[in-house]
This record gives C-alpha cells, structure tokens and sequence, in this order.
C-alpha cells in the first residue's frame, strides 16, 4: 500500500481523509505539481517547486513550505514507497473555512498532500509506432500557465482523445496551437523543431524546458514562436511532451498520417538526447 503525506503526518493513502469543506474538493482552489523520481532523485526538483510558488503567489495562496522543507518531504515520500521510479503528486488547497463560501477563508489553514505511485512511461509499442491524436479548440480559461486543480477543461478535452481511442488532444486558439489536454506540443516542419512560447495560454512544462535546452546544447535547428493550425496539420512531426510521457511521437492526428505515419528521425534524435540526459544527470551514469 502506497504511502502519502497529509497535513504533516505520513500514513496509507488508503487511510488519508480530508472535510468536505476543503476548498480544493468544493471549488478546486489549490495548486499543484507531478515531479518525476528516478533512480530515486527527483527531476529538476527546484524547477518544479518554482513552478508551485508561481502559481501559489498568482492565487494569492502562501507557500506553507519552504523549498528545503518542500525537498525533505519529497524525499521521505520517495523513501517510504518501493518504486526505484516514482511519480510524485504534491496538492495545496487553501483549506477549510466554516462554511461554503467563494471568498477567501481569514485565516486560512491550507491543505497539504503528497502522494507518490509508480512512474509508468511509454511503453516500446508506443516509442516504436507512435500515438494517435485528435483536435479541439482550446476552452479553457486565461490563466493556463497557472498549474491549478481546477481542472474540469482538461479533463471534458482529454476524454475526448480517450473517445475516439487515441492519446492526446491537440487544442487550437483562435487559429493558434497552444498545448495538449495534458502535455506540451512540439512540431518539426521543414527540419525544424518549433515550439510555441510560453504565455499565459499554456503551461510551462518542465520537460518542454528540457527539450529546448537539448536542441541548443546538440545544435538542433529550433524556433520558440506562435504556430499556425495550418503548420501543425502540415508537419513532418509532431511530438507530445510531458513528464510521464518524455517526448512521444504522435503519428496520426485527426485520423491522418503526420509525415510517414512513423515516428520521424527528428524525434527519435531527442528521445535518444532525452534518455541520455537522465542517464548522465539523473542515474549516475
């Protein structure tokens, strides 16, 4: 049984409870973060608890951690579990006031959870053959930068790939590619790799971060720039990227083959970058 953290104490995440007034469960007012662990080191820890402190100034929640506090939790969550690989979901919701009520709780008490499960990425049929997509417009609100629990958009825009038996839905604004339902997209046209920039339209993802940084460090011909629909229908490749899904390969979108139908030689360049990198940074080798 998998171990979590609630509220200071550790115990089984069968046994965590929290009140039905939290606001996280009655209005999904908190923030969040999925931090990859492997070889029992965390991926870009610091990174990620940045990202958690944007969105908890944005919301207007204090951090009820320090980053050294936030590490030494962590590090207890992965010690307490069995995966070698993990993946860790850290939750802060601004707690419990005495009734339901949209205004801010004064004082407000927020609610910690950590829980931690096995990290399960792409499996060799899907980094061999690819994954299917389909499109969407995205309808979702403005701040998709802020890494928020309130994700009832993402769900309704993700279960419509899980319709149509594919993996991810690419979402579309006002003409423009902004990112999956939960991941980030990348695009190869012409031989170079294009990403759309960071706004208040998309979340900054960890991995995107990782995938630019790579094409700069092995010379990689990229742009970070708005994206047309038009170009994203047109790629040679398009690639999802996320922390459980590393980079994918989508090779057919909207029941259509991208470029060959296969996963292209660009992509597979960053998968093999992508492995190295965790080899050399994160398990020692």
């Amino acid at each position: 049984m998998s171990v979590c953290f609630l509220n200071g104490k550790y115990g089984p995440l069968a046994d965590a409870r929290i009140s039905p007034l939290d606001r996280g469960f009655l209005f999904g007012d908190g923030a969040y973060e999925v931090i990859p662990v492997y070889s029992r080191r965390p991926f870009r820890l610091g990174q990620h608890l940045q990202r958690l402190a944007n969105t908890l100034d944005a919301i207007r929640l204090p951090n009820p951690h320090t980053p050294s506090e936030w590490a030494a939790i962590i590090d207890e969550i992965v010690a307490r579990n069995p995966w070698d690989d993990q993946s860790v979901y850290l939750q802060v919701s601004r707690g419990c006031g005495e009734r339901r009520n949209h205004a801010f709780p004064v004082p407000t008490h927020p609610t910690v959870f950590l829980m931690s499960d096995e990290l399960v990425t792409a499996p060799a049929v899907q980094l061999e053959n690819g994954v299917s997509a389909v499109s969407a417009a995205d309808f979702r609100w403005l701040r998709c930068d802020l890494k928020s629990t309130a994700l009832l958009a993402n769900c309704l825009l993700r279960q419509l790939a899980v319709d149509s038996g594919c993996a991810e839905t690419v979402l579309f604004r006002d003409g423009f590619l902004t990112e999956g339902s939960a991941s980030n997209i990348v695009i190869v046209k012409d031989g170079v790799m294009l990403a759309p920039p960071k706004s208040h339209l998309m979340l900054p993802g960890v991995t995107y971060d990782v995938v630019l940084e790579l094409a700069a460090c092995h010379g990689l011909p990229h742009e970070v720039r708005e994206i047309l629909e038009d170009e994203v229908r047109g790629a040679e490749e398009i690639w999802m990227t996320s922390s459980t899904k590393e980079v994918l390969a989508i090779t057919t979108f909207d029941d259509r083959p991208v470029g060959a139908g296969r996963p292209g030689p660009v992509g597979r360049q960053m998968y093999a970058w992508y492995q190295q990198f965790k080899t050399t940074v994160m398990r020692g080798g």
